[in-house]
């Protein structure tokens, strides 16, 4: 007489799985795992569901799914077996080669930062979520949802609904000089999304674009996940300098920062612009605007977007998002493009992701169509300059021998140079540990680019309510100065 196969037993207390679940996968496990073999014949549901202390049903839906999924075959009168037919599985344990893109290879030569949860005290990047309008954008949500119903669950249109379109050309227009109808707006799922289809409306694979270097790597990583060779951009005190671009290289596409420069904090001046503009109009190249925290200036005064130089040059597309005046969990970007590219861009965003969740979309156009974006950023600078003032404060009493801040005249970071021979991604590692969220330097240059001065920490100051800031900074000067000791 044969011997009968052994079966696992369910787990008993798995809360997240059903008692007929937990059989289900068991059988497909062994079955798969070759521990029951071809042919070998499983016991009656009833007897099995006796030696198990389970209900009959329950192992009988579970022998009807193994059934339906091809892992068992059920003859009338003589039982339930194991299917004779199936794939050959890898050992455990046995690599499995499987292909890989050049551009995943280059991706990952430069891996995004995987981030979740609460942000850690001093992340830069992201704003201050404790003063998010809950209660206002519930509301709005919920209007939404009444007065759009079924129509917002449907598939819509991959530029945007006209609502947000016509609300961010009229914020973008008086907010920051840019010209542009409600046609020209693409909604994005944040600004990686905008870059990803600017990028694949102007370039080609193997092309170059010119990249700011240290910069916003998020954003260079789109760049290159569709096939662009970065090169660098050289950025001093007054922001990008196209004169010292590679002489030779003939770049499609230009990416930078003008408002306010991410990590180094300066504003590109005006004899830069207009020589970008020049360098553009010469190469027949395109400039990707990154308006990164143009809204948010304490030492200096407010300045317009790039594209509000030369609005009818055709040369700029501009990229806006509400990642850092709301919040970035929302993903909700935008890009302002030509009209000669309206169509190929939203044909993109059709490929993309279709579109960005059109619930979101609605709620958005009526938060900032009747002013509830203007007054959250009213409400939001004397915090900033609180919080800001607090960060700076905090470096001259707990860090002045570690730590030499700048770039504090905008936005929502301060760039912390330190000492020579600092290793300040080790640096950033250890804060890290240490429960704080600061970047290094070093991490925003193309690979193998920064030198030796180029190193800092990057200091969010949104994250963190004023009167904890020295306790985070004299936190952060202990590793500092541990790292200098090693």
């Amino acid at each position: 007489m044969p011997r009968r196969p052994s079966y696992p037993a369910p787990i008993a207390a798995a809360a997240d799985l059903s008692l007929q679940e937990q059989v289900f996968r068991q059988l497909r496990d062994a079955i798969a795992a070759g521990q029951l073999k071809p042919g070998a014949r499983l016991p009656a549901s009833r007897a099995f569901a006796a030696e198990q202390g389970l209900a009959r049903q329950t192992v009988t839906i579970a022998y009807e799914r193994l059934a339906a999924e091809g892992f068992v075959t059920t003859r009338r009168g003589a039982g339930t077996f194991v299917s004779g037919e199936l794939p050959a599985r890898p050992a455990p344990g046995k690599a499995i080669a499987v292909p890989r893109s050049r551009r995943l290879q280059a991706l990952l030569a430069s891996p995004p930062r995987r981030t979740e949860g609460l942000p850690l005290p001093l992340k830069p990047g992201v704003p201050a979520l404790d003063h998010f309008p809950f209660a206002l954008w519930n509301r709005l949500l919920q209007r939404a949802g009444r007065h759009g119903g079924a129509r917002l669950l449907e598939y819509g249109d991959p530029a945007g609904l006209p609502a947000l379109r016509q609300a961010i050309a009229d914020y973008v227009g008086a907010v920051r000089g840019v010209a542009a109808r409600p046609e020209q707006i693409i909604v994005t799922a944040g600004a990686q999304g905008a870059a990803l289809a600017a990028a694949l409306a102007v370039s080609d694979p193997g092309d170059t674009a010119l990249v700011e270097t240290p910069g916003y790597t998020s954003l260079q990583g789109a760049l290159r996940l569709v096939g662009l060779a970065l090169q660098p951009l050289p950025v001093d005190a007054e922001g990008a300098d196209i004169g010292r671009a590679p002489a030779a290289t003939v770049a499609r596409l230009a990416l930078v920062s003008p408002s306010h420069h991410y990590p180094l904090g300066m504003t590109l001046t005006l004899e830069r612009r207009l020589a970008l503009l020049a360098w553009a109009r010469r190469q027949n190249a395109m400039i990707l605007e990154d308006d990164y925290d143009g809204e948010y200036r304490f030492d200096q005064p407010q300045v317009t977007a790039l594209h509000s130089l030369e609005p009818q040059s055709q040369r700029v597309l501009y990229i806006g998002t509400l990642s850092k005046l709301l919040a970035p969990g929302l993903r909700l970007g935008f890009l302002v493009v030509p009209d000669a590219l309206v169509e190929g861009v939203t044909a993109i965003r059709a490929l993309q992701d279709r579109h960005v969740a059109q619930p979101i979309q609605a709620a958005l156009a009526d938060f900032i169509g009747n002013g509830h974006l203007a007054a959250h950023i009213r409400k939001s600078r004397p915090l900033y300059a609180e919080r800001r003032a607090a960060l700076l404060a905090a470096l001259r009493d707990e860090a002045a021998d570690v730590i030499d801040p700048s770039g504090a005249a905008a936005g929502l970071h301060v760039l912390g140079r330190l000492p020579a021979g600092c290793d300040d991604r080790a640096i950033a590692q250890a804060a890290q540990r240490a429960g704080l969220g600061v970047g290094a330097l070093s991490g925003f240059f193309l690979a193998g680019r920064p030198r030796a001065a180029d190193r800092g920490l990057v200091l969010g100051f949104a994250t963190a309510e004023a009167s904890a800031l020295h306790g985070h900074v004299a936190r952060l000067a202990r590793v500092v100065r541990a790292g200098l000791a090693r």
